[in-house]
Formats: structure tokens, C-alpha cells, sequence
């Protein structure tokens, strides 16, 4: 059966029987104790990576039995922003089970994240070592959990200098982080944050301030995480901006906008935007960093059903 035929009558399967594709589908009992795969599954053309949490309903609070789950619906990767924060023998655990699952890893928040004050656009030498001892901490994460990527957020501006200083202030810091990661093959993105639904007042909000940015620290350790949700609402123009930044994007992450939900629930013709993105050939990972719109098992259902009536 051609990949695109088996697609479709997934999904036109998956509505009219929303009982096949359940956790007793997937291999788990009416216990919640983990037995195998035991259907189909969907062959996504794009690495999308759900997140822990996102299919307690199917897998449990068990977070190994989450990874089994993402695998046999089709995921080949898995994010997880606050893996930095979790005991070092999870790590290790989450990693060997990823292994044998063959997926990868994708992003984990790298450092403490000031959410009022203004941190490397400040300037700041204590602030900056700060940062830059959590990049150290962050590398050894990424060691133990076989990861390439890790999120940088410069923080708030700083309102008592201009733009102009405070991007000096944030391209110095970042340069000398990128010294620290490139000896381990090893990749910050930055992510713009939009003002105006999640984050007000953040230093990094646009595409093209984040594409120059990465352009002065000129570092193969430094490029953006070009989060769509959040740029549709700060610029939108997403194609354009997808095209101008290519160069410079290492990371996509997804939500649609209202709501920060899987696509197809709100305004983002994700369709098109995942074309374009598969037609550039990007093979690296798109987290999914979002909410499920719908509740229960039938909810996270849906969110895998959308993901394939999107895939390009």
C-alpha cells in the first residue's frame, strides 16, 4: 500500500473506530501495565517530538511507558524542557530506553531563566557567569542523554539601556557559550517569545532580531529555535520569515494559535507550513510544545490524528 493511501485510511479509520488506536490498542491492559504494540501505526514524513505528559491518559504516569507509547504511535523523537532538572539517573534511564526505542532527543531548557528581571541583556558579569555555569551543567545533561539541542532564553530587557547595547550585551554572553559548547558538537537555540498571549517584555521576540544575533555570534554552536506558535502572534508572515531565517534555524517548534494546541485547531494553515519545511529538506526535529485541545483518551487521539492529516 503507498505511504500516502495508508495515511489517509488511518485517519479516516481512526474516525470512524475511535477505539482502535487506544492505549488497549497500543499494548497497554485495562491496568495500565505495558504488553507490546499490537496495531498500526502512522509513518510520519517530519520528526515531530511530543512531550511527557502529553498521552498520560493511553501510557501512565510513567514516563518510560510515555516514551513506549510516542514510539508506537509513530514518534521518532521526544523534548522534554525540563530534563536539566531531573535526577541524573532518570536521565540515564530516559536515554537507554530512547536507544532502544531508536529515538532521539530534543530540546532541554539549559539554564535558569530570569521571567522579570533582565538577565544577558543587562549585561551583567555575575549574571553572565551565571549563564554561563548553567551551559557547563547543560553539557553534561546533553552528554547523559545523548541530546544535540538545548533552549537559550536571553531573558527580559533591560530598560535602562537601548536595544543597540543590550544586543551587544547578549551577542558577548553568547559567544562565549558557544566557545563552551562547540568543542562537544553541541547547539543553543536561541527562541523568540511573543509579547502579546505569553511573555511581555522578553529581550528576544522576532525572527530577524534572533537571525542577527546568531549572525554576530557566527557559531555553529548558536542558531534559532524558530517556534511557530509564538512568531505567528509576534510577526506571523511565517513562510517569509521561515525562508529568510533558514540558514540560521537548527529547531522548529509547534503550537497553533489561539490556544497553543495541536495544529488544525487554530488559525495556522500548518499543512503549507510543514510543506514548505519538508520541501527545504529539513530532517531534524519539530517539538511539539503544546497543549492537547481535547481531554482523555479521545483527546490525545485526536492530537495524533491531526498530526497526520498535517504531515506533508
Amino acid at each position: 500500500m503507498q505511504r500516502r493511501r495508508f495515511l489517509r485510511s488511518f485517519a479516516a479509520a481512526s474516525a470512524a473506530l475511535p477505539l482502535v488506536h487506544t492505549g488497549l490498542a497500543a499494548g497497554f491492559s485495562e491496568g495500565g501495565e505495558y504488553s507490546g504494540f499490537s496495531g498500526n501505526r502512522p509513518e510520519f514524513t517530519l520528526d515531530y517530538a511530543p512531550h511527557f505528559g502529553m498521552f498520560t491518559h493511553h501510557a501512565g504516569d510513567d514516563l518510560l511507558d510515555q516514551l513506549r507509547f510516542m514510539a508506537e504511535m509513530g514518534f521518532r523523537s521526544m523534548e522534554d524542557n525540563g530534563m536539566a532538572g531531573r535526577p541524573p539517573e532518570m536521565q540515564e534511564a530516559i536515554a537507554q530506553e530512547m536507544s532502544r526505542l531508536n529515538m532521539r532527543m530534543g530540546v532541554f531548557v539549559a539554564h535558569r531563566i530570569d521571567w522579570r528581571e533582565a538577565n544577558l541583556a543587562s549585561g551583567d558579569p555575575t549574571r553572565r557567569e551565571e549563564f554561563l555555569d548553567d551551559i557547563r551543567g547543560a553539557v553534561e545533561v546533553a552528554k547523559r542523554v545523548n541530546a544535540t539541542w538545548m533552549t537559550v532564553v536571553p531573558g527580559r530587557v533591560d530598560q535602562r539601556q537601548e536595544m543597540e547595547y543590550q544586543t551587544v550585551h547578549v551577542v558577548e554572553s553568547l559567544k562565549r557559550a558557544a566557545e563552551i559548547l562547540e568543542p562537544h558538537g553541541l547547539v543553543m537555540v536561541l527562541e523568540p517569545l511573543n509579547w502579546w498571549s505569553n511573555h511581555p517584555g522578553m529581550f528576544l521576540s522576532r525572527a530577524p532580531q534572533a537571525y542577527m544575533i546568531c549572525k554576530h555570534v557566527d557559531s555553529p554552536a548558536c542558531k534559532i529555535l524558530f517556534d511557530i506558535y509564538h512568531q505567528q502572534i509576534s510577526e506571523g508572515n511565517l513562510i517569509p520569515n521561515i525562508e529568510k531565517s533558514w540558514d540560521e534555524i537548527g529547531y522548529f517548534q509547534i503550537g497553533d494559535n489561539p490556544g497553543r494546541k495541536e495544529p488544525t485547531t487554530g488559525e495556522i494553515n500548518y499543512r503549507n507550513v510543514f510543506k514548505y519545511i519538508h520541501e527545504r529538506g529539513y530532517t531534524d526535529i519539530l517539538g511539539m510544545e503544546h497543549g492537547n485541545a481535547g481531554s482523555g483518551k479521545e483527546g490525545e487521539q485526536a492530537l495524533i490524528d491531526a498530526y497526520v492529516s498535517v504531515d506533508p
